[in-house]
């Protein structure tokens, strides 16, 4: 009789059992322990070596990927994010003045392995670019050095590649050649001042995006500053793949078996494979991350329990297939716990309506993952009803439901389902000994553990703020007008102020213009007379060596209403071209700082 045989409506409930393919087989490894290691203490004497040698190695492994070796004639290295960047978040204030030096500094850093895969999330200005789902890294190897053996930086800087300060430094490195992204490691960073013309180039799996203006402040790599020092996340990887198969394949206990697997996966995640961040910018040393694992590990225990005391322990009570348990629980355990190298590649970075619709391929991947589970529950479904338990789960599940509907209805809170949570409303439809339930389970309880060991606990419920982070929040944008325009400066019309803006609830005072991406102006403008607001900018002279007779560089413009420290949208870009023309900017917002 198979797994998902018809039930006639006649028939008694019954219980699925799990019958072994090839028992003698799949039987080994038990009989093995019963005949070597009889008596419980001999098999704790066997288990207990297995958790220390894991323990140690992992430790090995965590310490050698935080520890900060030092460079010689340089402070201790600082420990970056891969989505660390040396132009302050939200901008650097008014001729980046907050985020000076602009040149003639360097600093040691270490980076982690795996930022490859670090993209923006939200629309981010370059020129008239918006740049969205891909690496931040602006510039490149120069023209010089591309089109022939003529270098500006004599080989002082890696492949004489220059990035905008606002790059992440950790995909710069990568994109540079200086570090390789299955490894991380160490290196130096100096600033190289005003630059212009970051080219574009596809090296090292990252097609770096081109400008063809100037930005205050730039930085590269020195050569030959790369120390050994390496991320060991795969190594680590080996090891606790090994132990936590060992250990399935030899014991017949649910207990042991689950509660060392999810302690296990949990600080395998939480401190090899896709640790927390501090903040944006930093990673924890190794102390505060064992810290913030401890302090996340605790509360999922509890959730833990509940996961193992009602549908866990249903699925592995009494089961002997050691073979498909290891291949079928354990393998989607690893794959779930991994997020960050499986689901995360897909077109879906986060479950809202805003990225679902902004994101390319979303849509359609969305739809096709809510048919497979429909098609999954279907499955269950008609597998609790051969035990006889339907009623009690359609019970379950329309109460979940009718949570979810209520917290939808909250006014200025919106709903976001994170992959813990996905796990924890889903776990329960996995309660049977079968080998799709499994599956299923095994899967869902490493995305329980992936999610709450890098994130912890996140609200379900966020407000639009939080969702939106610095994305695009729909305010009003300044109808600018260029008054005149030259070649040596330009006059724009910025409107009238004080303005109100019914959607955000918010009086704007005063106006914000960015050139080239940098914040130059912030105020009322410089002729308040009858309302008629006015500012105008001379071209920037640049610093950096140019040939007598060189065209300026164009410029690009955007303006967005501000009060007091609270900034709207930005507009799109509009172009002065070195010729004096003016383009105006296309209607829509860019950015927010």
């Amino acid at each position: 009789m198979t797994e998902w045989m018809l039930a006639s409506s006649t028939q008694a409930p019954r219980q699925y059992r799990i019958t072994p393919i090839l028992p003698s087989i799949q039987h080994l490894p038990v009989a093995w322990l019963e005949r070597y290691a009889p008596k419980t203490i001999h098999r704790l004497a066997m288990l207990v070596p297995l958790y220390l040698f894991w323990l140690l190695i992992i430790t090995f492994v965590v310490r050698q990927s935080r520890s900060l070796p030092p460079v010689p004639g340089y402070d201790p290295p600082v420990y970056l994010s891969c989505a660390a960047r040396y132009w302050k978040e939200g901008n650097c204030g008014l001729d980046g003045y907050l985020c000076q030096p602009f040149a003639n500094a360097s600093f040691a850093f270490r980076c982690p392995a795996d930022c490859l895969g670090t993209q923006v999330l939200n629309p981010y200005a370059v020129g008239d670019q918006e740049i969205v789902y891909q690496p931040l890294v602006i510039g490149g190897p120069t023209i010089e050095q591309q089109s022939g053996p003529k270098s500006p930086y004599d080989g002082d800087v890696v492949a004489d590649a220059i990035y905008r300060a606002d790059s992440f430094i950790c995909a710069s490195a990568i994109h540079a050649g200086l570090l390789q992204d299955v490894e991380g490691g160490c290196g130096v960073l100096t600033l190289t001042g005003e630059r212009s013309s970051f080219t574009s180039s596809d090296r090292s799996g990252i097609n770096s995006i081109g400008f063809d203006s100037y930005f205050p402040k730039s930085f590269g790599f020195k050569a030959g500053s790369k120390t050994a020092c390496k991320d060991l996340r795969w190594p680590g990887l080996v090891v606790s793949v090994f132990s936590t198969v060992a250990l399935s394949l030899f014991t017949t206990s649910p207990t042991v078996f689950f509660w060392t697997n999810f302690t296990g996966l949990f600080f395998h995640v939480a401190l090899v494979s896709d640790p927390p961040t501090l903040n944006a910018d930093s990673l924890p040393n190794m102390y505060q991350l064992v810290g913030i694992a401890a302090g996340r590990f605790l509360p999922a225990t509890f959730a833990a329990w509940v996961i193992y005391r009602y549908v866990v322990l249903r699925s592995l009570r009494g089961l002997t297939a050691q073979v498909e348990k290891t291949v079928l629980w354990l393998g989607p355990a690893w794959i779930g716990a991994l997020n960050n190298y499986t689901f995360d590649k897909l077109p879906i970075q986060r479950l809202t309506p805003h990225d679902i619709i902004a994101q390319p391929g979303a849509i359609p991947t969305l739809v096709a993952i809510v048919l497979i589970i429909s098609g999954i529950a279907i499955g269950q479904a008609w597998a609790f009803w051969v035990e006889g338990r339907l009623a009690k789960y359609v019970l379950l599940y329309s109460l979940l439901a009718l949570g979810i509907f209520c917290a939808i209805a909250i006014p200025g809170l919106e709903l976001r389902i994170h992959h813990y949570i996905l796990a924890l409303l889903l776990l329960p439809g996995t309660s049977l000994q079968n080998r799709p339930s499994l599956v299923y389970q095994g899967l869902l309880v490493g995305l329980f553990i992936s999610g709450v060991a890098r994130w912890g606990f996140a609200s379900i419920l966020q407000t639009p703020g939080e969702l939106l982070q610095d994305g695009q929040q729909g305010s009003i944008l300044p109808d600018v007008a260029v008054l005149t325009a030259g070649v040596n400066n330009i006059t724009f019309s910025l409107g009238h102020l004080p303005i109100y803006d019914p959607k955000t609830a918010v009086t704007y005072y005063g106006i914000s213009a960015l050139v080239n991406d940098v914040e130059r102006f912030r105020g009322p403008g410089d002729d308040i007379g009858n309302g008629n607001l006015t500012w105008t900018w001379n071209r920037h002279t640049l610093l950096e060596d140019r040939d007598v007779g060189d065209l300026p560089l164009a410029e690009y413009f955007r303006f967005g209403y501000v009060t007091g420290t609270h900034a709207g949208d930005y507009s799109r870009a509009g172009e002065w071209r070195s010729d004096g023309s003016w383009v105006q900017m296309e209607a829509g917002p860019s950015l927010r700082l």
